[in-house]
Order: structure tokens, then C-alpha cells, then sequence
């Protein structure tokens, strides 16, 4: 059967990789609640930038998987890429349960990083083909969304797992379900996509010529296409408050005498409301446009970490996490509906590839940052200088991006 464009065409297809990335986001979320008590009540880690080793494994495997699964899955199709993703992440659980040493902690997260960089990436890439030009906002916030409620729903799961049954091994437990659910159904029922991408590519307005050179798309995704280049350094941004809420707001809660369930509601409100909110986003960039969704979304979320460093109380702290959500559900679909609207269905994969690599990087800057600054002026601090960084990045989008979708109706 030859391959149609569009998400009506393509449901059912569609629905189950919505499905893996939900099983994507689970594995990611079972570290966000429990793996920073774990760091300090089981291994005795006091200093900010060593706890947060972890988070900067994951980030810099992840930022360069990301690149690798765009170009792997150019050259040798989507489906296998996805595939090796899911069969890095069988040791993670494992090596979290049994782990005697902080150091088996930052193997996993390696680990980890290439399960996401691998998985993520190309479920972004296959939900790109299937959907076509008309419907890609749509098609990436129910991506996302997705993902994040899954990582929402396991970080509230976790915590109340471990509050119930101790640290270890009940919440890790959960993750591995999360992996062998998802190996099962790539290797079993996921098909390949890479001949849609071909099909738009013969429909694209504008010809492909000579495709670029892995160096140019680099250049062209990193530096030199406005739209493009102002997209990576937002995604970048934005990453690296979210690594920053990953890594210390556990600690920010923990320090004010919150308990572990407590804990657990803030780690997974700021994804629940991030992960719900681009079911409207993703569809309303599609009618409203990209630039102004994500200019105000960064400000939002200046707006909402500030608030974190300023409050001390649980109600507080949950207005702000709410905030951050919707800050975050404004930027993360549409950035990449961006690289979708602008890179050419040949070369598409790759420079959504290159766009998280910077993206994710955003994570180990973040937790290297924080981390710093936490160890020489306290928490707070490390919370305001990000909030700054975010509000710069917001301001670069307005001035540098252009609008890449028009703002009219389109039908699925």
C-alpha cells in the first residue's frame, strides 16, 4: 500500500506511536522525584554540582544521540533507530535498583540519554512524516503532550512509591514495565515511516536539489537560518531550566521541610500542566503562527522561576510549577513545528536532529550552571540566574525569528 500524507490517513499508525512516546517519557520520569533523595539519603552526596553529575551524563548523551538518530535515521530507516533506542534502556531500572555507587548512577543515566535521544528523536521524526505540512503543530504537541503526562503520571507514581515502600527498588520497578512494553511493541506492531517523508518530499513547493551536507545542515540549524538558529538556542534555554528544575527544585522543596509525597506533586505538576497544555498549543500554532507562542512562553517561564526563588511555601511553590508548565507547553511543540516548517522533507531529519542536540545540551548547561552557582551562593541564586537567561532567550526569538507557518485553517 503506497503511503498517505496526513493524520486521518495514518490514526492508527499515528495513535501507536503517541502510545510509545508516552512510554518514552515514563522512563525518563522515573528518576524525577526519587533520584535526588536517592543521591543524598542512600549515597551521602552534599555538594550541588556533584549531585547533579547525573543529570549532565544525561544531557550531553542525549544532546549527541539526538544528532546520530536524525542522521541514522536518514540513512538506515526509522523504525531500527527506534528500536536500538528501547534496547539501550533494559540495564536502567536494573543498574538504579542494584546500583552500590554513585558511579553506576551516572552509567545509567548514559544509558539513559541514548535511550532517549534515540527513542525520542525518531518517534518526533516518524509523527513528522505521517502528518504532513498541515497538521505538524497539531501533530507535535500530542507528542509531547504525551510524553510529558507520562513523565508527570510516573513522577507522582514514584513518589508515592517511595514514601510508601522506601527509595528502592518499588519506583524503578515501574520504569522497567515502561521498557519491556515499549521494546515489545516497536519490534512487533511499529512500522517504518521513511517513505512518507520521500512522498512530501516529491510534493515539497520547493525543490530539493542538492541535498546539504551533514556540515551545512549543522551550520545552517545551529547559526545562519534565523528561524532555525533562534529555534535550537530557545530549545537550548529551555532545556536548561528544565534541568535545572530536575536536579535542584528537589532539593529547593526538600531544604523547606517538604515532605517526599509533597516533593513528588511539584516534581510532576510542572510536567502534567506542561504535558497537557501542547494538546492546545501544538493545534494553536498551527491556526495562530510559531514566533509569538514561543516569545511569550520563555517570558512565562522567567516569570514562573522567579517566583520559584522567591517562595518558601508548598502552595506557593505549586503556583509557580504550574506557571512553568504552561510557559514550557508554549515553547516545546512549537519549536519544533519550527524546524518542521522550515527544513526540506530531505533533509528534515537530520536538522531535527541537530536542533536537539543543542536543545538537550540545554540539560547538562543547566545542571553544570546550577550546580556552580548553587555551591557558591545558594539554591535561590541558581534559580534567578536561569530565570534571567530565559527571559534573554525569549527576547532573541522576538527580534531574530521569523514567522515559518501562515496564519490560516487547514484541514487534517
Amino acid at each position: 500500500m503506497s503511503p498517505q500524507l496526513g493524520l486521518r490517513a495514518n490514526l492508527a499508525q499515528f495513535s501507536l506511536l503517541v502510545a510509545v512516546n508516552a512510554l518514552v517519557g515514563g522512563v525518563l520520569g522515573q528518576e524525577r522525584a526519587v533520584l535526588p533523595l536517592l543521591a543524598e539519603d542512600e549515597f551521602g552526596l552534599t555538594g550541588y554540582t556533584f549531585v547533579l553529575t547525573y543529570v549532565v551524563a544525561f544531557g550531553l548523551t542525549k544532546a549527541a544521540t539526538n544528532y546520530f538518530a536524525g542522521t541514522w535515521s536518514d540513512r538506515f530507516g526509522r523504525r531500527p533507530v527506534l528500536l536500538a533506542g528501547w534496547l539501550a534502556a533494559i540495564p536502567v531500572p536494573l543498574m538504579l535498583i542494584w546500583a552500590p555507587s554513585w558511579g553506576w548512577v551516572v552509567t545509567a543515566n548514559v544509558l539513559l540519554g541514548v535511550n532517549q535521544g534515540l527513542t525520542w528523536s525518531t518517534t518526533v521524526i516518524m509523527k513528522i512524516d505521517l502528518a504532513g505540512p498541515s497538521r505538524r503543530g497539531l501533530a507535535m504537541g500530542l507528542n509531547e503532550a504525551a510524553g510529558y503526562i507520562a513523565v508527570a503520571v510516573t513522577a507522582l507514581a514514584t513518589g508515592y512509591l517511595a514514601a510508601r515502600y522506601g527509595l528502592r527498588p518499588a519506583p524503578f520497578l515501574l520504569g522497567l514495565s515502561y521498557v519491556v512494553l515499549g521494546l515489545g511493541l516497536t519490534a512487533f506492531v511499529v512500522q517504518e515511516t521513511r517513505g512518507h517523508a520521500r512522498l512530501e518530499a516529491t510534493q515539497h513547493p520547493v525543490a530539493a536539489g542538492e541535498v546539504p551536507s551533514d556540515r551545512e545542515i549543522f551550520t545552517r540549524t545551529s547559526l545562519r537560518e534565523p528561524a532555525l538558529s533562534s529555534a535550537s538556542q530557545a530549545g537550548m534555554v529551555n532545556n536548561l531550566n528544565d534541568g535545572l528544575a530536575w536536579g535542584l527544585f528537589p532539593i529547593l522543596f526538600a531544604t523547606a521541610g517538604l515532605s517526599i509525597t509533597k516533593i513528588g506533586i511539584l516534581a510532576a505538576v510542572y510536567p502534567a500542566v506542561w504535558g497537557l497544555g501542547q494538546l492546545v498549543t501544538g493545534p494553536l500554532s498551527d491556526r495562530w503562527g510559531r514566533k509569538h507562542l514561543i516569545t511569550s512562553g520563555m517570558l512565562l517561564q522567567a516569570a514562573a522561576l522567579a517566583l520559584a526563588a522567591l517562595a518558601d511555601a508548598f502552595t506557593v511553590w505549586l503556583i509557580a510549577a504550574v506557571l512553568l508548565g504552561a510557559g514550557t507547553a508554549m515553547v516545546y511543540p512549537t519549536l519544533l513545528a519550527v524546524i518542521g516548517d522550515v527544513a526540506h522533507p530531505a533533509w528534515r531529519a537530520r536538522a531535527v536532529g541537530v536542533y536537539r542536540l543543542w536543545r538537550d545540551g540545554g540539560f547538562a548547561v543547566g545542571a553544570l550552571l546550577g550546580g556552580i552557582v548553587a555551591d557558591l551562593w545558594g539554591l535561590r541564586a541558581a534559580v534567578w540566574v536561569v530565570a534571567a537567561l530565559t527571559a534573554l532567550s525569549g527576547v532573541v526569538v522576538a527580534v531574530r525569528m521569523y514567522e515559518t507557518h501562515s496564519n490560516r485553517k487547514v484541514s487534517v
